[in-house]
């Protein structure tokens, strides 16, 4: 849901004809990322934002939560399937192959075997996204080339240092974790593993900019203080009609002003 957020940041900065020289994407930003680095225009951010308006939303319901716990039943890991989550991918995704994007594009993944980042440059687009965005829990972890990978976001959440050892000089930051918001400690059980997974990302970044070299442009770009799902608000989130709503909110909140922080500099 928070992935919305990247898409009216898209849009401004397609607006001023911000074209990257490459993308670097985590978790649903690999989505995004791949998205906008297949046609990194006006045109081709309207296709992601239609595409998320479109989302099969009925994937919410009642029998969809069976589903889920049928396969969390089975598996005594994970919610989602991986290969209904390949079909859905391919579906959508632009371009077969990472080679096939037109602008450079990478993703990140955790190695379960090494406990290490590794960054994806080639190969299967589909696999390599859904390696980045398999949140443990969700999804199983994505077997590529005798490893196993799960959520980027583990290892690299918002990948400014990357993007510097790549020649980055000016970097657009698309975070979606709500930043400006100050923590909270967790109240029910299920806030624990977001919580302290929250931390860790917040302190990799903060020590990242803390590191940056002289001569970096670096550029966060706001949501706009959209109200996102909190951690503990679950109920709604079944009500197909509050979560359209909510993705519109967040892109065009995250739009004005992504697009009022451009003006500015």
């Amino acid at each position: 849901m928070l992935g919305a957020h990247e898409v009216g940041m898209l849009r401004a900065l397609a607006e001023r004809e911000v074209t990257p020289d490459m993308v670097l994407g985590t978790s649903v930003g690999a989505i995004n990322g791949a998205f906008f680095a297949a046609d990194p225009t006006v045109t081709g951010v309207e296709r992601l934002s239609e595409l998320w308006q479109e989302s099969n939303w009925s994937e919410r319901s009642p029998g969809a939560t069976v589903r889920r716990l049928t396969t969390l039943a089975r598996s005594g890991t994970h919610l989602e399937s991986l290969s209904e989550m390949r079909e859905r991918l391919e579906s959508l995704l632009p371009v077969r192959r990472v080679e096939e994007l037109t602008v450079r594009f990478q993703c990140v993944a955790a190695s379960i075997e090494r406990a290490a980042e590794h960054w994806f440059e080639s190969g299967p687009l589909v696999d390599v996204v859904l390696a980045s965005c398999a949140v443990p829990g969700i999804l199983p972890p994505v077997p590529i080339d005798g490893e196993h990978f799960i959520d980027g976001g583990i290892v690299n959440s918002i990948p400014v240092s990357r993007a510097v050892m790549l020649g980055a000089r000016k970097i657009y930051v698309l975070q979606v974790g709500r930043l400006e918001r100050s923590l909270k400690p967790p109240r029910r059980p299920w806030e624990v593993g977001l919580v302290a997974f929250e931390v860790a990302r917040r302190h990799r970044f903060a020590h990242d900019l803390h590191n940056l070299p002289e001569g970096i442009e670096l550029h966060v770009l706001p949501t706009g203080g959209s109200a996102a799902p909190a951690y503990n608000d679950l109920s709604g989130q079944l009500r197909v009609g509050r979560m359209i709503r909510t993705v519109q909110r967040q892109i065009d909140s995250a739009y004005e002003a992504s697009s009022e922080y451009l003006a500015r500099t």
